[in-house]
């Protein structure tokens, strides 16, 4: 294992290290936004930019490559990166937070599609399952990492900004001592949108409701801890729970969805995710532990759903068309991650702590009964002719370039096409 790993050291510890401003920033703009007394609403706005240029930056990034090349555009996001938290501590206005988190995604998409086209450029068919796995565990323990620097500070002083600042500048030192060659070119995201929900709509309509799931989460989950008392460590022991359930049923889930119709499992995780946030509505716990475990229940599905609508697409899709269906399955989910932190701030306005999982019961529900009302209109698929399921995150980390590291994009598109006689969905 480490001889396939080791080769990728570098690449790693800066991955790390933009992980850990990433979790530290994501738990603490939230918070520092609640604490300066802003409404729900001036936070979703917050989410709903920086999500926009996220997005936008999967788009953009790979034409700032090819006019000046990988190292100096990297060292320019991680510049930017830096400053953008610099900047909401100097500041403290929720007009200009939401600027300077639009900068943050913007840089931010750039500084992973940077990395893993490095990766991407190295791996090989021997190695590459053992790459992208590393590449998992290596993101999310960054996450955990900045997340639980977060009790090591003031909420209401600038030093957490300034430590999570720290981490992009030092991310910048291992990639750009890197001795590896430039990679190619970045892939550049093509969506059809109408073909694509074509080809599978119970997919298309997964990924948008997921990605609303996600935005809510990623903005609101911090909050929610903070409004039922939970302390800095709470609140990140409760974010770092809800990851290991997602790791610990992603493959469960997957492995099931091989055997039986896929949007039965997902119609499952939809009825999950309802369960999960009508329990936590009902019986709305304040003990710490009771709180933790719920949110593991809920990151069972939460990090579960985007991976199953990703798999379901690319049943229906030749070999060479992986990587254009999956990214543009990951431009969906960015477009939901825009509307889910208006969706949260507006209940959690309306209805206080519950209105969060409210939010997410309703998209939950949404999600499970329209994969079910899917698999109505169309026949089963056979296992036989479905793809294996793969692991896809679902986390601060999904690029289109990480979707060159599944083992199916070294299959033979041409071959494929020739071969595959299924009818499009």
């Amino acid at each position: 294992m480490w001889k396939e790993i080791r080769p990728f050291v570098a690449l790693f510890l800066g991955t790390f290290l933009m992980m850990v401003g990433t979790g530290l920033g994501n738990m603490l703009i939230p918070l520092r936004a609640s604490a300066e007394g802003w409404s729900s609403t001036a936070i979703a706005w917050i989410g709903t930019c920086y999500a926009i240029a996220f997005t936008a930056g999967c788009l953009l990034t790979p034409l700032f490559v090819r006019r000046v090349g990988h190292i100096r555009v990297f060292a320019v996001l991680q510049t930017m990166l830096a400053a953008s938290l610099l900047l909401h501590a100097l500041v403290p206005n929720p007009f200009a937070w939401a600027l300077f988190r639009a900068m943050g995604g913007l840089t931010l998409v750039g500084g992973y599609m940077v990395i893993e086209s490095w990766l991407n450029e190295r791996v090989s068919n021997a190695n590459r399952g053992a790459v992208f796995a590393s590449y998992m565990i290596v993101s999310m323990s960054g996450v955990g990492a900045g997340q639980f620097l977060m009790p090591l500070g003031d909420i209401m002083s600038d030093t957490m900004f300034m430590v999570g600042a720290l981490a992009f500048g030092a991310a910048l030192i291992p990639v750009a001592l890197s001795v590896a060659p430039a990679p190619q070119p970045l892939t550049q995201v093509k969506v059809d949108a109408r073909a694509l929900f074509r080809r599978s709509p119970a997919a298309v309509v997964g990924s948008f409701l997921a990605g609303i799931i996600f935005g809510n989460w990623a903005y609101f989950g911090p909050l929610y801890g903070r409004a039922v008392g939970l302390t800095d460590t709470g609140i990140a022991t409760m974010l770092t729970a809800a990851m290991i359930g997602g790791m610990a049923f992603q493959v469960p889930f997957g492995r099931l969805s091989d055997r039986i119709d896929r949007r039965y499992v997902m119609a499952l995780a939809g009825a999950i995710g309802v369960a999960v946030s009508a329990a936590m509505v009902i019986f709305a716990p304040t003990n710490p532990y009771t709180i933790v475990l719920g949110m593991f229940a809920l990151g069972s599905v939460l990090f579960t759903i985007y991976a199953l609508n990703v798999a379901h697409a690319n049943d229906q899709a030749e070999a060479h068309e992986f990587v254009q269906v999956s990214g543009g399955l990951l431009i969906v989910y960015g477009i939901g991650n825009m509307v889910g932190p208006q969706l949260g701030g507006r209940l959690m306005d309306q209805f206080g702590p519950k209105g969060f999982f409210v939010a997410m019961g309703l998209v939950y529900a949404v999600y499970g009964l329209y994969a079910l009302w899917r698999s109505l209109q169309r026949a089963t698929m056979h296992p036989d002719d479905k793809t294996d399921f793969r692991v896809v995150p679902a986390l601060p980390a999904a690029s289109p370039e990480i979707l060159a590291l599944d083992a199916r994009t070294s299959e033979d598109g041409a071959e494929g096409a020739e071969t595959d006689t299924r009818e499009p969905a």
